[in-house]
């Protein structure tokens, strides 16, 4: 069988019953991460300026914001709060974030068409499995940012499953969505330019309008993921690695998640520095002469000393060692608007270097390393290093430490009341009975309270 003719089948042949419970239980905690990165991104003035500009529709909720919008309206908004806080999970192989590029447009889908929790589920197994896979397989041009590429293939896949379309019609769909990703640049996050934001949005969206564009009678060219990802975006891919292990091997058991409020790349840094500060042995920002960082090639890109916004800052190993060493935290409030004007951050950043070391980048992706060496006033150095970094895996976070980061999101709009009850109602969705209507029905219901803040 051909290789999109595979992906076609898995694509449209996936039960969410049909799933191990342990794939089952963490597409549970994946939906809930990345529910809360929407939910805590969608109180930033921006997301909110842009729904209330752009949405004229309705049908497909805004989540977090009490409002309605059209399907792929609601695709886009979503999609671009989920990425603000840079808080949504990933994915190590596939190098960038699978679930924000495929739940938007998978939850306003099933939304519209009367749904089922089941169905809703297994949608979004298909898109993220469908688009790490190809994120896996492939090497974007190093100019290239992640978001907005293979992620609207996902989106496609995720959309189709979810309009119950047949193996021919994903197949098809992953045809149309690759001549709809869109060209994205790096430098928008080395910048801080909040244009990247839309990135995820517009995955979604337009991987929603392939979908729906198929069932109109739309058709792509032979194969269109080889020309985008063999000619255009990379010349590197791998049909291989592609369909390896697919219906066996789980994408979503290998991502990561999130609890640095930053770019996944300084998560090695800041892990060195918190195994400082367990030790007791980081010293206070006035008694620090200078840093140095030593990582891998893509973390050692991010040498901005002086963000100018919020999304700069999270893209900045200076600033992000800065902030955790002033603040005695990596979380949201170290990466606000008076975090990047606090004149301690500053001054310490300003004494952070980062120098990439090849071999650790040769290690990558199976780990994401970093060395620190804090010097001291006293002309002490105070080193850390690691390779696996928390949240991996390999490493992961406890439930305990998920629940928390889910929790303190959603209360940036809703009362904990609410948040907690959320939580609660998305682990336990597919646990309805043949999927249960009235139950993904009542969940629905809580995503449409609108903002108590």
């Amino acid at each position: 069988m051909e290789y999109l003719d595979q992906l076609g089948t898995f694509g449209a042949d996936l039960q969410y019953a049909n799933l191990p419970q342990d794939v089952r239980q963490q597409l549970g905690w994946v939906l809930a991460d990345t529910l809360g990165a929407i939910v805590g991104g969608s109180a930033e003035p921006e997301l909110r300026a842009m729904a209330q500009r752009v949405s004229r529709g309705n049908g497909a909720t805004l989540v977090g914001l009490g409002a309605k919008a059209s399907p792929m309206e609601a695709a886009l908004i979503n999609g671009t709060a989920g990425t603000f806080l840079e808080m949504d999970e990933g994915n190590r192989f596939s190098r960038g974030h699978p679930s924000i590029h495929v739940l938007p447009a998978v939850l306003a889908t099933s939304e519209t068409q009367g749904a089922d929790a089941h169905r809703f589920l297994a949608a979004l197994a298909v898109g993220y499995e469908i688009g790490s896979r190809f994120g896996a397989a492939v090497r974007l041009r190093d100019a290239m940012h992640v978001h907005g590429t293979w992620g609207t293939l996902g989106a496609a896949a995720g959309s189709a499953r979810a309009l119950g379309a047949d193996a021919g019609t994903v197949r098809e769909s992953l045809n149309v969505a690759s001549s709809m990703t869109i060209a994205t640049s790096k430098k928008t996050m080395l910048q801080g330019g909040l244009v990247r934001n839309l990135y995820a949005g517009l995955s979604n969206s337009n991987g929603l309008l392939a979908a729906q564009l198929v069932l109109c009678g739309f058709q792509g060219e032979a194969d269109g993921p080889a020309s985008l990802f063999g000619e255009i975006v990379s010349e590197h891919y791998d049909r291989v690695k592609l369909l390896r292990g697919i219906r066996e091997e789980w994408h979503l058991m290998q991502n990561y998640f999130k609890l640095h409020s930053c770019c996944r790349y300084n998560h090695g840094t800041l892990d060195a520095l918190d195994i400082l500060a367990e030790r007791g042995t980081l010293p206070a920002a006035a008694d620090i002469s200078s840093i140095e960082v030593t990582t891998y090639k893509y973390a050692a890109e991010l040498t901005d000393p002086a963000p100018r916004n919020t999304l700069g800052a999270k893209f900045s190993v200076p600033f992000a060692v800065a902030t955790r060493i002033v603040n005695g935290s990596s979380g949201l409030s170290s990466f606000t608007q008076d975090a990047i004007r606090n004149p301690d951050v500053l001054a310490l950043a300003s004494r952070v270097s980062v120098v990439e070391d090849p071999s650790m980048t040769a290690r990558l992706p199976q780990e994401r390393p970093a060395r620190v060496r804090v010097f001291d006033s006293n002309g002490q150095i105070h080193e850390a290093e690691v390779g696996v970094n928390r949240g991996d895996d390999t490493s992961p976070y406890t439930t305990r430490e998920l629940e928390n980061k889910f929790l303190d999101l959603c209360e940036r709009v809703w009362p904990r009341s609410h948040a907690d009850a959320l939580l609660n109602s998305t682990l336990t969705l597919g646990d309805a009975k043949c999927g249960d209507e009235a139950s993904f029905a009542s969940w629905l219901e809580m995503l449409r309270r609108p903002a108590d803040r």
